[in-house]
């Protein structure tokens, strides 16, 4: 009997990934959902038997998707497959009736052991295995999902810090003109004025600069969460911006270098500007960003005034390799 199996992500990328990484002889119609609302409009057509879902979407989140699930007693098993691996993110989509939480980027034994231990898996002997549906995945696609990933490995290391949940965006992914990259980070701007820390970082034929901007408003909330005991102190406040960055690029760095299998390694963290506006930080440092791919996710803690952005900025020359990588990926 065939199964109608829903693979709901924004990410082309994730969906291609998933739908490969399905057993072979089991017997299903795929639907693909590309955010919550269209993967609730399948369900309601009985598209959705099965249901891999994805937590961070545009127009409609995967958590909005469980409780509507919930609320209509959608005819729906779902399997949560996300990025977002924080304890308190897998304690969430249990509450709103998820079936079971596996992260990215998935693997072909983890997704049969589920489906095995929950009795949804069955097997067929099928005359010729189907291949995957085409789906097209361009290169800001891909650095997308690689973002993502790696963004949850970051919120994940801090949560566990700081005892919190960190809420988590939709990754921006773009390459950059100078000017551009100016105009992207005086969009970052919702504060009148920031800190920021610069980091270098270098692989084979990769190289770049990760930029952390910390929000003046934030300091004072992070520092007792850090059990600082001078929040208010000067010398504090370069601790925790120094600290913060240490917890989220360096995750960072390592969740790409483990999706892309390669190495960086990291220069010493550097003070860019103190109390400033995005701004003037843009004109005291423009002349040494040129044309770049920016990866972009803004951090928030729930229930704290803390909100931060992380920028990756890698160079145009950097870009072939990238594509090489992410090719071999999907390969």
């Amino acid at each position: 009997m065939t199964i109608s199996v829903l693979i709901c992500d924004d990410s082309a990328m994730a969906r291609k990934q998933m739908a490969r990484t399905l057993p072979k002889e089991w017997d299903v119609e795929i639907t693909y959902a590309t955010n919550g609302a269209e993967g609730l409009d399948a369900i309601r057509a009985g598209k959705g038997e099965v249901v891999f879902l994805d937590l961070n979407m545009p127009v409609m989140d995967g958590y909005e998707v469980l409780q509507t699930v919930q609320q209509n007693d959608l005819p729906a098993l779902i399997i949560v497959v996300s990025g977002d691996i924080q304890i308190k993110a897998h304690e969430r989509v249990k509450a709103l009736g998820a079936l079971d939480f596996i992260q990215k980027p998935v693997s072909a034994d983890a997704i049969s052991n589920i489906l095995q231990e929950y009795g949804i898996l069955t097997l067929t002997q099928k005359d010729q295995v189907e291949d995957t549906p085409m789906i097209k995945v361009d290169m800001r696609d891909a650095c997308q999902e690689i973002a993502n990933v790696a963004m949850g490995r970051a919120a994940d290391l801090l949560a566990k810090l700081l005892d919190v949940f960190v809420l988590l965006p939709i990754p921006n992914v773009n390459v950059l003109e100078v000017s551009e990259l100016t105009m992207a980070l005086k969009a970052t701007e919702e504060s009148s004025t920031v800190s920021a820390l610069c980091q270098g970082f270098i692989g084979a034929g990769v190289a770049g600069e990760a930029l952390l901007l910390f929000h003046d408003s934030s300091f004072q909330d992070m520092a007792k969460l850090m059990g600082v005991a001078n929040p208010e102190d000067k010398q504090t406040e370069i601790e925790v911006l120094i600290d913060t960055g240490n917890v989220l690029i360096g995750a960072f760095l390592n969740g790409i270098s483990e999706q892309l299998d390669m190495k960086f390694s990291q220069a010493h963290p550097v003070v860019l500007g103190r109390h400033c506006t995005v701004n003037d930080l843009i004109h005291d440092n423009s002349e040494k960003w040129h044309r770049t791919l920016a990866m972009e996710i803004n951090y928030r803690i729930e229930n704290h005034n803390i909100q931060c952005d992380l920028l990756l900025l890698f160079t145009e020359d950097s870009i072939p390799t990238l594509s090489y990588k992410l090719g071999y990926l999907l390969d």
